[in-house]
């Protein structure tokens, strides 16, 4: 084996590796706001236990998701120097966005739900829950941005050897950008809700009667059949075309 399929194989591991956490991180954000929403407004303990549980998991995904990333995107240096010198200004733009405007609202709201609760006002620790997922699912935009635009690139001329952003606007919504965008997060709130039925299962196994195993399934199977039709139709079959 040569040292280009070695750098594949490399990085198709990361990558591959990686890419189970963030989208579990993404669909448990948003199961996590509607069990924080009815442990605050119906005041249940239930649903509060379920959100204690699913924001452990939650962080456990998110802690491994940066980790994985961050030695994803150090490969792009070392496996794909070249690449990267040559459309670096312009792929380099969005995993920047994802870090200032994503990934900084997502980690910061995500230590005052897991460590504020009981301390913060229960409004304030359900707002911190839905940053969450609003900041993981703006992270996965920027990142769908950069994927998109070496697929179908666009607003952007070569010169003098390198790739020259000619259109921000134009790279961002390059014509495979959305349809990926709505696919991807749409599959990834599917898988979200999976995990959810999934340990909901697993307590209903234990304890048929078990009233935190059957919210949690009425949760999961509930999030996950909305996004399962949305997965279907429209985005899916928008993606597919």
């Amino acid at each position: 084996m040569d040292a280009l399929l070695l750098a594949r194989i490399q990085f198709a591991v990361t990558v591959g590796f990686h890419f189970i956490f963030p989208p579990i991180s993404i669909g448990l954000a948003w199961a996590l706001v509607f069990a924080e929403w009815f442990g605050w407004k119906r005041d249940d303990a239930i649903w509060v236990s379920i959100g204690k549980l699913f924001g452990k998991l939650l962080a456990i995904t998110f802690a491994v998701g940066v980790a994985t990333g961050i030695v994803m995107e150090f490969q792009f240096g070392t496996n794909w120097a070249v690449y990267s010198k040559f459309v670096g200004d312009i792929f380099g733009a969005p995993l920047a966005a994802e870090g200032v405007f994503a990934f900084f609202l997502e980690s910061g709201f995500l230590g005052l739900y897991l460590f504020g609760r009981g301390k913060v006002s229960k409004r304030l620790h359900w707002f911190s829950a839905l940053m969450v997922a609003v900041g993981s699912t703006l992270s996965a935009f920027w990142i769908i941005v950069a994927n998109s635009w070496q697929q179908t690139p666009a607003g952007f001329v070569v010169k003098n050897g390198r790739a020259e952003l000619t259109s921000f606007y134009e790279a961002v919504f390059n014509p495979s950008t959305l349809p990926r965008y709505f696919h991807t997060v749409t599959a990834a709130i599917i898988t979200g809700a999976f995990v959810v039925a999934g340990v909901a299962a697993y307590y209903l196994l234990r304890d048929p009667a078990s009233e935190f195993g059957r919210k949690a399934m009425k949760l999961g199977v509930a999030i996950g059949l909305v996004a399962s039709l949305l997965e279907l139709m429209p985005f899916g079959h928008l993606h597919a075309q």
